[in-house]
């Protein structure tokens, strides 16, 4: 099977692309306008960029009609957003979440969940959730698309404080993720979650690269 997507039709039924770049950590992203309204949506298009300093991405697609979705408009007007980790426990409030709640709707709310205060961002945490970075803006990229639904707002962000709760930290300092049971997405409607993980050291690999690797603090 081959085609090229600029140019031909999906000879299946079912697009490929997003079921082959898997699995997808999941941004959720809590922010919170100026009129103090709470905003919490998940983001499949989430991930870290860079560790000196700790930098992170999420892209969001706008609604049908071109509205811009409110996280981006959020981040952008405040200056901050909250990154909460999704996990496999949280699931059905992460759907909830997802779904498009009118303007002014507190997800908090709808989806059963607790907020918890920041340090430096004015939106509130997930306090559910394990563990959460409060981000600051940095920027918003727009790219072009084919729809109003085809345009992306790839927007980045510092993070300037990391939150972890205490239960989900092994002896050794490391997070106990197979505890977390981080969720993350598939293609289609597909999700999975963590469960196991296996280590892999690079061979060669030696002092700061080893522990730049390895992510010694």
């Amino acid at each position: 099977m081959h085609y090229a997507p600029a140019t031909e039709p999906c000879p299946l039924p079912f697009s490929p692309f997003k079921a082959c770049t898997v699995p997808r950590p999941i941004g959720w992203i809590s922010t919170v306008n100026r009129a103090g309204f709470a905003n919490l949506a998940p983001y499949s298009q989430w991930q870290n960029l860079s560790f000196d300093p700790p930098m992170v991405m999420f892209a969001a697609n706008p609604y049908a009609d071109g509205r811009r979705k409110h996280s981006v408009l959020n981040a952008e007007d405040t200056g901050w957003f909250v990154w909460n980790m999704a996990t496999y426990d949280l699931r059905e409030a992460v759907n909830i979440s997802a779904m498009e709640w009118p303007e002014g709707v507190d997800e908090f709310e709808k989806a059963g969940l607790n907020k918890a205060p920041c340090l430096d961002a004015p939106g509130p945490r997930v306090a559910e959730s394990p563990a959460q970075f409060e981000c600051k803006y940095l920027s918003t990229t727009r790219l072009r698309g084919n729809s109003n639904h085809g345009w992306a707002d790839v927007v980045f962000g510092q993070v300037m404080q990391i939150h972890v709760k205490d239960e989900v930290i092994r002896p050794d300092g490391k997070l106990d993720i197979g505890a977390i049971k981080p969720l993350a997405r598939m293609g289609y409607y597909d999700y999975t979650h963590v469960t196991e993980t296996f280590e892999m050291r690079i061979p060669g690999a030696s002092g700061a690269a080893a522990a730049g690797l390895e992510g010694k603090a």
